[in-house]
């Protein structure tokens, strides 16, 4: 199962690295497959696993904040391990090339 994380403490201002970064502990710590994004965090494991860290990660956001938000996405297909990394090789095949997975500044 592949989860997509985004939690925003709401009333702690636009800067939130710090608080953001005490979550993203408890995802390391956790020992689960997890790659970090702009806009949020992709888990990879077994549902009551992820579903496990997805709840401490809410809490720990309601420990700093009177106010959070978290979206989870969910892609959940029988049989299929490995979604970190086969989501992303699928869009290559079909492009027919390896894609950038580094920030790429426009000239």
């Amino acid at each position: 199962m592949l989860a997509e994380l985004d939690i925003t403490p709401l009333g702690r201002g636009t800067h939130l690295s710090k608080d953001l970064a005490e979550i993203l502990k408890i995802i390391d710590e956790s020992g689960i497959r997890y790659t970090l994004t702009p806009f949020g965090t992709c888990l990879e494991g077994e549902w009551d696993e992820i579903m496990a860290v997805l709840k401490h990660c809410h809490e720990e956001a309601r420990s700093f904040s009177n106010h959070v938000l978290t979206t989870i996405r969910i892609e959940d297909e029988a049989g299929v391990n490995d979604k970190l990394v086969e989501n992303i090789a699928s869009v290559e095949h079909a492009a027919g090339r390896h894609l950038s997975r580094e920030v790429l500044v426009a000239s």
